[in-house]
């Protein structure tokens, strides 16, 4: 079964908007052209799906915007070849290598989890907080940027029920930034 890894980064209080934190350098975006490459499908929400699409999308020309830095261009060479599943009740259609995903949520993603591979990935914030609801994040992956935002939306507000977790990895980046990752904590009867 593959596993559901929840990838994120986030300010030290837990602000998870795309633009509270510290705009990305080249050793957090290897981090995550590595973290995209080993991932066998991507699970977005609308918004997120929208905006990665925006911004990781090849142009049709093939080439890629003058805003990117050199070291952008493997994360979005990447991500713009991953395969992509969108969860979505409002778009009529995708296309950037994806599909939409309807239906009964923890269903559709369960059976994600069933097909051949290792891991499956999700990003973003609304999606991820119906899949922590659900039971069906196997893995937390952190990026603490050294920046506290005072304001935003934080990680995972709403959840209803407290979910412990074990670290099972951890790395500094020359930033200051903290990649950190978690699994659920088993349950001892």
């Amino acid at each position: 079964m593959r596993a559901l890894r929840y990838s994120i980064n986030i300010t030290l209080d837990g602000c998870c908007h795309h633009e509270a934190g510290i705009p990305p350098d080249e050793e957090s975006m290897s981090y995550w052209t590595a973290e995209m490459e080993r991932a066998d499908a991507l699970l977005f929400g609308r918004v997120t799906y929208e905006m990665m699409e925006s911004a990781w999308r090849r142009p049709a020309d093939g080439a890629w915007p003058d805003w990117m830095d050199e070291w952008d261009i493997p994360f979005a060479e990447a991500i713009d070849r991953a395969e992509k599943h969108v969860v979505s009740s409002t778009l009529s259609g995708v296309d950037w290598n994806a599909e939409l995903v309807r239906g009964d949520l923890g269903e559709a993603v369960r059976l994600l989890k069933q097909e051949p591979g290792e891991r499956l990935w999700v990003g973003g914030v609304t999606l991820p907080l119906a899949l922590a609801g659900l039971g069906l994040i196997d893995e937390y992956e952190l990026l603490v940027q050294p920046v506290v935002a005072g304001r935003g939306p934080t990680l995972l507000a709403g959840l209803r029920e407290r979910i412990r977790l074990e670290l099972v990895d951890r790395r500094e980046f020359r930033s200051g930034t903290v990649a950190m990752r978690y699994r659920p904590a088993r349950h001892d009867a």
